[in-house]
């Protein structure tokens, strides 16, 4: 039986105007009013993104079809997945694949350790024109073309004068000049190298700014207790930029294989094709230069749909054990 409390809250519940669900619609839009201006800022933005980031999504139709130029979209042969058929029937496909993730998995552990060290390192520099001057010089080849780094690789890498090989023969660890750009087992490494000396200094800037906000009290409290330099580097700064580590790592696994080709096509050459040759770049020969727009599509597709998957498995992973989460 209902006692008099519960019979008059059951009163007023029913009798209530605004439901809950109201009300949060009430303070939504409430929200929105206050910050109606910052809507409007963003606004350009979020068309940009819809304009050349949703919008061409239509042209995935491609893929099953047999798309001719010169036709409408009504007068296409609509053929299904015969050309996913194709693609996962190419031998191919499965070697350029072995490239892709072999080389975004080399940058993604290169490219992710390196700039986090440096940036603990370059934090910990006590003259800061010494400190400035080393960042400036660490992230200036991010500005540098990569048809001009390609050139001064290919250049330092070569027999004729190579500076790699000159040193190399004058500490007599080699008896004669080794051809790098015609070994294909070394293709992975030189890519991952020059991306590592071109992209290092940038992608540090981020985590020096996230260090930069880390409580200083918290250092001078250990050095009270006896910590030295090593030990506030790992009990402070790195867990002080744990949640920066964390969603960047999940962003760039859901890039794993979305590398582009532009390194790789500058770099490689005919003698290294059967290593130089990713997704990217096997969508652009096969596809667009041979005219078969709807293969190249496919490609593309299953680049995105594994991309995508690769992030919110990655994001599912983190926040089920670490608690960050980018979603």
């Amino acid at each position: 039986m209902e006692t008099l409390t519960e019979k008059s809250a059951s009163a007023k519940k029913s009798s209530d105007p605004n439901p809950p669900t109201q009300k949060r619609r009430n303070r939504i839009w409430d929200s929105m009013k206050q910050q109606k201006y910052l809507y409007l800022m963003s606004l350009p933005f979020v068309v940009w993104v819809f304009v050349f980031n949703y919008l061409p999504l239509w042209g995935w139709t491609m893929a099953f079809q047999n798309y001719k130029p010169a036709r409408s979209f009504g007068d296409q042969q609509w053929v299904g997945f015969k050309h996913f058929v194709e693609l996962f029937s190419d031998d191919r496909f499965y070697l350029v694949l072995r490239n892709t993730l072999a080389m975004s998995l080399m940058g993604l552990v290169i490219g992710f350790i390196v700039p986090i060290f440096f940036a603990i390192l370059l934090n910990e520099m006590k003259g800061m024109f010494f400190k400035r001057a080393v960042q400036t010089v660490s992230y200036l080849p991010h500005f540098v073309s990569w048809v001009v780094v390609a050139g001064i690789i290919t250049k330092m890498l070569s027999t004729d004068g190579g500076i790699i090989n000159d040193i190399l023969v004058n500490l007599n660890i080699i008896d004669q000049p080794i051809q790098f750009m015609a070994k294909g087992n070394l293709f992975w490494y030189i890519v991952t190298a020059s991306d590592m000396w071109k992209e290092t200094g940038w992608n540090a800037i981020i985590y020096l700014a996230a260090i930069t906000g880390i409580d200083q009290e918290l250092y001078e409290a250990s050095r009270v207790d006896g910590a030295n330099r090593w030990r506030q580097m790992w009990h402070i700064t790195l867990p002080g930029i744990r949640t920066t580590i964390s969603v960047l790592f999940i962003m760039s696994i859901g890039h794993l294989i979305s590398i582009g080709f532009e390194k790789q096509f500058l770099l490689g050459n005919s003698l290294v094709t059967d290593y130089s040759e990713v997704l990217d770049l096997y969508a652009l020969n096969y596809g667009l230069n041979m005219g078969r727009f709807s293969y190249g599509t496919a490609i593309g597709i299953f680049n995105s749909v594994v991309s995508i998957i690769l992030l919110f498995t990655a994001n599912g992973l983190f926040k089920k054990f670490t608690k960050e989460s980018i979603m």
